[in-house]
Formats: structure tokens, sequence, C-alpha cells
């Protein structure tokens, strides 16, 4: 049975676009939640600026409050070497380095060029080495809401260039949903015949309703790691209408159904997704979450006697 390894992203790109703030001890105790789960990572915060993104602007408390539990990976984003330093007094076990490689969603996004981006990036993964592994995580590699059509060469050109600098991983992200399955398939094969040796994960959006289906021909492409994001969760603020990530529980529920093992506890994990309406104080998009498990079973309803 082939191991799918899963990363739940939902208090940090899940929870970054809320309008509401969520309290630091509502994070910790989600966290703590998640970690008994069986997830292999969980992406805690951002050590960005709490002015840029004020839902994250307790990042140093959530690190330091929460139950570590052996084998469950805690990453976090960093956008800068300062942001390096905060996540590294921090004990963060990752730190995960973001750009795009849409020209114009970088600048959107991150305020500057690709090249000045990479410069940047580059500073922190040298300042990482020997203390911290360093995963990348390259948007919009499927399409831009800005640019159209994202060229597969500029892709595989992008992660060379991040594979040469001694990074642990790579991240293929879907950004604003723009993906379909031919699209992925030949991107994870391309990839894993020129990066076989590198982790690669896949991060998709759920915006045009392709996401699970995303998920399905990475797997059957040989992808192994995926990110999703608790209840669906998440968007990309730079692109109108952009919903959430995949719904962690939606697509564990049906890699476990086709055959692959997870390692994750679904019972746990869809209690934890019952309670994140109360959390965010809306409706999630998850599906399994209220329609249950395939496995679970109801009682047979007698006949009506009229």
């Amino acid at each position: 049975m082939t191991r799918i390894y899963f990363n739940d992203v939902v208090t940090r790109d899940g929870f970054q676009i809320e309008p509401e703030f969520i309290p630091t001890d509502t994070k910790v105790a989600l966290i703590d939640e998640l970690s008994l789960c069986g997830l292999t990572k969980i992406e805690v915060t951002s050590f960005t600026s709490a002015k840029a993104i004020p839902m994250l602007r307790d990042a140093e408390e959530v690190m330091g409050r929460i139950r570590r539990v052996p084998g469950v990976e805690y990453t976090v984003l960093v956008p800068n070497v300062r942001g390096a330093e905060r996540a590294l007094e921090s004990h963060a076990d990752e730190l995960n380095l973001v750009m795009s490689i849409s020209e114009m969603h970088n600048l959107a996004n991150l305020r500057m060029p690709r090249e000045k981006s990479f410069s940047e990036l580059r500073e922190v993964i040298a300042m990482a080495a020997g203390k911290v592994p360093v995963n990348v995580s390259l948007s919009t590699c499927f399409g831009c809401p800005m640019e159209g059509n994202v060229p597969h060469e500029e892709v595989v050109r992008w992660a060379e260039r991040f594979a040469k600098l001694g990074v642990r991983g790579l991240t293929i992200c879907d950004t604003t949903g723009m993906a379909h399955p031919a699209q992925v398939t030949r991107t994870a094969q391309t990839l894993r015949e020129r990066f076989g040796a590198l982790p690669l994960t896949f991060h998709f959006h759920n915006t045009r309703g392709m996401g699970l289906a995303n998920v399905m021909a990475a797997a059957q492409a040989g992808i192994d790691r995926f990110d999703g994001s608790l209840g669906g969760l998440g968007g990309c603020p730079y692109a109108p209408g952009a919903s959430g990530n995949i719904s962690s529980e939606d697509a564990i529920h049906m890699l476990e159904a086709v055959g692959y093992d997870t390692g994750v506890d679904m019972h746990r994990l869809l209690a934890a997704a019952r309670r994140l309406p109360q959390v965010v104080g809306h409706d999630v998009p998850g599906q399994v979450v209220k329609a249950g498990l395939t496995t679970d079973l109801y009682p047979r309803q007698r006949p009506s006697s009229n």
C-alpha cells in the first residue's frame, strides 16, 4: 500500500484571510488536536509583519505553547532573514519560503520582482544551513489570474534554481485553483524525473472544483506529499474569487478510499473539523464533515404503516 504524507495548513494559510482575529488559545488548542491526528506536518503560523497579516501577530506565543508530538513536524512560513531569525528562536522544525513563478503575482503578493525574491530567499537558505531544513513553495505553478498561462518550463527552471541551493524540498502550488489533471500529471512526471531525490509536495486550491481530481492525478503520477487545510479554509488574497485550499479531510478520505495509506485518524480529524465553524464563525467548504465517511452506516428505516 502506497504511503501518502499529509500537511495541514489551516492555522496559517487557512486563518490568514479570516476577518476576525482568532484567539491564541483557540489556535493552540486546534494545533494540539491536529497533532494527534496522524498528520506528517502542520504549518503552524507565519513570521511575517503583524501589520501585513494581523491574524498571525501571535506567532511566537503560538509556537511556544503548542504541545509537540514526536513524529509531527511543525513548519512555519518566513518571508525574509528577520522572519527566519524569529522562527529559529521559536524552534521551528522547518522554514517554508514562498515566491511566485508569475512575475505579476510576485509583485502583487510580495511587492518585488522574482529576481529580488530569489536573492532574499537565497540569504535565508544560507543563514539556515546546518540549523533547520528549508522548503520552498513555488506559487502560481499552474496559472496566474493576472498573466494567464504559466509556462511549464518556467516552473522547472525556478525549481532547479532552488534545488541547486540545497533546499530540503519543494512545494508546487496551484495558488488560485487554475490547475487541471492533465497539467498536473505532466508537471508531476517532469519534476519527479528531474528531481527524483527531492521531496515534492503538491498544494491545490478548489476554486474551480478540481482540487480533488488534481490530488488524484498527482498521486497517480507518483507524488506522495500534499498540503490541505482543515475544512477547506483559505484562499489567495490577490486572486478575486479564489476559494480555499482543498479540504484535508475530503482529500484524505478520498485517498484512503482508493487504497492509499495516509496514517491519519479520520475520526479525530473529523472531530476537529466539526468544531471549526464555531472557531471562524461561518460554515466551511469541507464535505465529508457534513456527510460523514462512506463507511458510516445509518439505521435501517422501517417502512411507514400508511
